[in-house]
């Protein structure tokens, strides 16, 4: 891990050196609260290419959740969908995909459905669920491009699945969901929220730092020359394998800690004003 100083510094005596690549997170970072890339951030993105400075994302979305980003900001290296489960190009076909181990996406799903959550299944290549008008499935909608698939059964789905989702309104219980359901599945898979809303379970071991780390061995670029952007729980073993991170205004506090540097909100143009003030050379 880097070390951090200055954590939450908003100066530019903590501005990055000799950064070759950018990794970003999407949702809450990336694109602002519609979903949408501000004309800002797409310029962004421009001028790190110009600066000979590479660009790639790593989301808790599906690869198809990826396509549109891909055109509209002309992203020509791999990326990590799935929290780093799944690295695939451009064309969004695949280099690496894992899945859940079956016995433990079993539990994920008993112990999701037991706290009472609604339930989302990746696999497939598809978004699974059984109620199409549930909480935030509008939502989903939007920020993937793609229609859920309605099954009654989820479990007929556990041998394939990429990632699990539970689903509330109630932030603060599955903020509680996320420290039990983590414990009690530990080693066997992976347990983070993405947003304040969603609970991801992904297969184990993988992460988005880990995906860091996939970019700093493909690319021969050392981690230290790597800067990444996020603002959610699931972006911190992504700060946590770089040389430079930069949390986004939004960020909970204990995001904001773990990063090097803080920006504005994701619907202040938060990362373009953090490549401008903390990247760029």
């Amino acid at each position: 891990m880097t070390a951090r100083s200055g954590q939450g510094a908003n100066t530019a005596a903590n501005k990055a050196a000799d950064i070759a690549l950018v990794i970003s997170d999407v949702d809450g970072t990336l694109v602002n609260s519609d979903k949408r890339l501000t004309a800002a951030t797409v310029a962004a993105v421009g001028r790190l290419r110009a600066a000979g400075i590479g660009f790639s994302i790593a989301s808790a979305r599906p690869p198809i959740g990826l396509r549109g980003l891909v055109a509209e900001l002309g992203l020509d290296l791999p990326m990590g969908a799935f929290n780093g489960a799944s690295v695939v190009r451009p064309d969004l076909s695949t280099i690496e995909e894992r899945t859940i181990p079956e016995p433990a996406a079993r539990e994920a799903l008993d112990r999701l459905c037991a706290e009472g959550l609604d339930v989302w299944v990746f696999a497939r290549g598809a978004w699974w669920l059984r109620d199409p008008h549930g909480d935030y499935t509008d939502l989903e909608r939007r920020t993937i491009d793609a229609e859920p698939r309605v099954v009654a059964d989820l479990g007929t789905l556990m041998g394939e699945a990429a990632k699990i989702v539970g689903v509330s309104r109630d932030h603060a219980h599955l903020a509680a969901c996320e420290a039990r359901i983590g414990a009690a599945l530990a080693d066997r898979a992976t347990i983070h929220r993405s947003q304040p809303y969603y609970l991801d379970v992904t297969p184990p071991h993988l992460d988005k730092g880990g995906f860091v780390a996939w970019m700093s061995a493909h690319l021969g670029i050392p981690p230290e020359r790597i800067a990444t952007f996020g603002d959610a729980g699931n972006d911190r073993p992504m700060f946590a394998r770089s040389g430079f991170a930069v949390a986004m205004g939004n960020a909970e506090d204990s995001v904001k800690a773990a990063a090097s540097a803080v920006t504005d909100s994701n619907d202040a143009d938060g990362f373009a004003h953090g490549v401008e003030r903390f990247i760029l050379p």
